[in-house]
């Protein structure tokens, strides 16, 4: 048994050290201590990593009955039998072998996930370009006071917030993530402090009783001083962790300064507004050659053009630019409430970014503010950790106000030069008109539809996130006919190591809504009644999703099993049917937290959607993209809207 009482009286005399001496021994002088940290947790960073429990590996027999349970929907009866045999076939063969070379290799490393190396590796790998294909956009919601989205501002303050956010990770004094099922009840100081003093191999479960569950962190060493530098066939992951600078691009030019002085304190508010303020005043003219365009191209290609720069001259420069604690962008451009221009230049930029840093945080002419992630370090767990925290902070308790004067103390500001030769001005050149003549082709629009809200949709008792699917599913329906390979993000971040797993939100129940609904005159109680069993199924296939008890990873992994010991391809990933349902026609993921006002992502196929969206308390919200050649996003949008109008009709009736 677990003595309370005895933990609570080691509060003062082990707790309060831990946070006074250890953390804080790296510091010569600390300055102002509150001013270092966004947070000081009583409960440490990692305290919960030791305990997590670990990703599940699904028995096969169920990833077989789920992967059949998916592809219903979307195949023929004839298509379908097939698929039920290739499937029952590699259950009973090659697939029982491939699941115990998989859970012996999972045995061997239990310090990680099954997926973890396959899905680093599966990012790393890819050849295609980051922006559009891979980095999402996530744009905050504007400081309801004006003044304060002045763009050197808010730049300012995102700056010292995301600093402060940094400096408390590295210290271990940023909250540990956690899901609270009831908060009232364990987001408390009980919990903190009960949970803070377990040792970390027992941690979780002192969670767990107070059904409270901590989330993987191991990402958030990813979100400063990284950079993903591109090599031929695969890229790698560069950190350096003990970063002191940030780099700084306005108009393609380059600019660094440490937010960090000698001691490792932050620079005062008024000082890190006055290096910005040179930046912001400096009037060279804009780059001839915005060496940023490069990291817009094929990776192989980027890869060779490294080479060519590191070899003439500019390797100390990149260098410079790797590991910097994170890339702010400083854009002339003015959104002005243009909802179609801020989705495009977040997501496409321009020469003017850095696509290879972990994260660009972008900072437009008005003060429109957001971020543009590279992904392959990790998903959207960690970065809207980040967001939130940041947001909360600059809008409520910002340091730096609308008349605060810039210092002239600890100005570092250094204009990074590259020299570059006529081979690498003809690589930006290239880049230049390729990426401009790609982005052409992209159709983006968005929709916010006031008819439903969140609470709505939990009113008439049915999942939001439902809702928003079914929505897409009709949407897609009304303009083609047919039902396709839908992808869903879910994460997996309740164990350790976990990263994604995919919900395939088109099910027989979907389907049976849309052909009722476009095909029949049927009654709105009988599709009242389908809708609910909709938003059951899909309430269940999130909850497997997110309980490691998905199906696409775990065949994903099986496949990767027979690459690695050169055993032939099971027939069953060569199927017709895998290649079907794999092909993300609708490619979704939800970006819904209070801090956010827009986000999105690129189409993963050429002839697909992809389709960032949000159920916010006033409105459902989706940004949809698409191939020009091959759909028209405002064309989805329409049908879109009339699908929620639909939904809304048959709700409220």
């Amino acid at each position: 048994m677990i003595n309370v009482h005895k933990i609570f009286n080691k509060e003062n005399t082990v707790l309060r050290s831990f946070i006074q001496r250890k953390n804080f021994s790296k510091r010569k002088n600390i300055r102002d201590i509150e001013y270092q940290y966004i947070q000081k947790s009583k409960v440490p960073t990692m305290h919960f990593q030791k305990s997590l429990p670990r990703l599940p590996i699904p028995e096969l027999s169920k990833s077989g009955e789920r992967y059949l349970n998916a592809l219903r929907p979307l195949l023929n009866s004839e298509h379908y039998a097939a698929a039920e045999h290739r499937t029952n076939d590699f259950i009973a063969k090659e697939g029982k072998n491939l699941q115990s070379e998989l859970i012996a290799k999972d045995k061997r490393n239990k310090h990680t996930s099954y997926i973890s190396e396959y899905w680093f590796d599966l990012y790393l790998r890819d050849r295609v370009p980051l922006p559009i294909n891979y980095n999402p956009l996530i744009v905050f919601q504007n400081d309801s006071r004006p003044a304060y989205n002045n763009q050197l501002v808010r730049a300012t303050n995102l700056l010292i917030s995301s600093v402060r956010f940094m400096e408390s990770l590295r210290e271990q004094i940023l909250e540990p993530e956690v899901f609270h099922l009831n908060a009232k009840k364990s987001n408390t100081e009980f919990f903190r402090t009960f949970t803070g003093m377990l040792p970390e191999a027992v941690s979780w479960y002192g969670a767990y009783l107070m059904k409270a569950f901590p989330l993987d962190m191991s990402q958030f060493v990813g979100l400063f001083g990284s950079t993903r530098i591109p090599k031929l066939t695969k890229d790698k992951i560069f950190r350096d962790p003990t970063s002191k600078h940030v780099v700084v691009q306005k108009n393609g030019n380059f600019y660094a300064f440490d937010v960090l002085d000698a001691d490792g304190n932050i620079l005062s508010p008024t000082e890190l507004l006055g290096n910005l303020s040179r930046i912001l005043n400096d009037p060279s003219p804009k780059a001839d050659h915005p060496l940023g365009i490069l990291t817009t191209q094929n990776r192989d290609d980027w890869a060779r053009q490294r080479v060519h720069l590191e070899e003439t001259g500019n390797g100390e420069t990149l260098r410079k630019i790797d590991s910097a604690i994170f890339n702010l962008v400083l854009d002339d451009i003015v959104i002005d409430d243009n909802k179609h221009l801020l989705l495009r230049h977040f997501l496409q930029g321009d020469s003017n970014k850095w696509f290879d840093k972990s994260f660009n945080l972008i900072v437009t002419g008005d003060g429109v503010s957001g971020v543009n992630f590279e992904h392959s370090w990790g998903d959207g767990v960690a970065v809207l950790r980040f967001f939130q925290d940041v947001y909360n902070e600059t809008t409520t308790k910002p340091y730096i106000h609308p008349d605060s004067k810039p210092s002239d103390n600890n100005i570092s500001v250094q204009k990074l030069e590259f020299n570059l030769d006529d081979k690498s001005k003809g690589f930006v050149t290239k880049a230049l008109k390729d990426y401009k003549n790609w982005c052409d082709t992209i159709s983006i629009d968005y929709i916010l539809y006031e008819g439903l809200t969140k609470e709505a949709c939990k009113k008439f008792k049915v999942s939001p996130d439902c809702i928003m699917q079914l929505g897409f599913q009709a949407a897609y329906h009304l303009l083609h006919g047919a039902f396709v390979g839908t992808y869903e993000s879910c994460s997996t971040s309740a164990f350790k190591h976990g990263r994604t797993e995919t919900m395939r939100p088109c099910t027989d129940h979907t389907k049976l809504f849309c052909d009722k609904l476009h095909l029949n005159n049927s009654p709105k109680e009988e599709l009242r009644s389908i809708m609910a069993e909709c938003s059951i199924y899909h309430s269940e296939l999130v909850k497997q999703a997110a309980m490691g008890q998905g199906f696409d990873r775990h065949l994903f992994a099986l496949r990767k099993i027979a690459e690695e010991n050169n055993l032939r391809t099971p027939e069953l990933f060569d199927s017709y049917e895998y290649k079907y349902l794999n092909k993300s026609i609708l490619s979704t993921s939800t970006l819904s937290a209070p801090s956010v006002m827009a986000g999105g992502f690129g189409p993963v196929v050429k002839e697909g959607f992809g389709i960032g969206y949000s159920a916010f308390p006033d409105k459902l919200g989706a940004a949809v993209t698409s191939y020009k050649p091959h759909n028209d996003s405002s064309q989805f949008i329409e049908a879109l809207h009339k699908s929620f109008l639909d939904i809304t009709k048959i709700l409220s009736g």
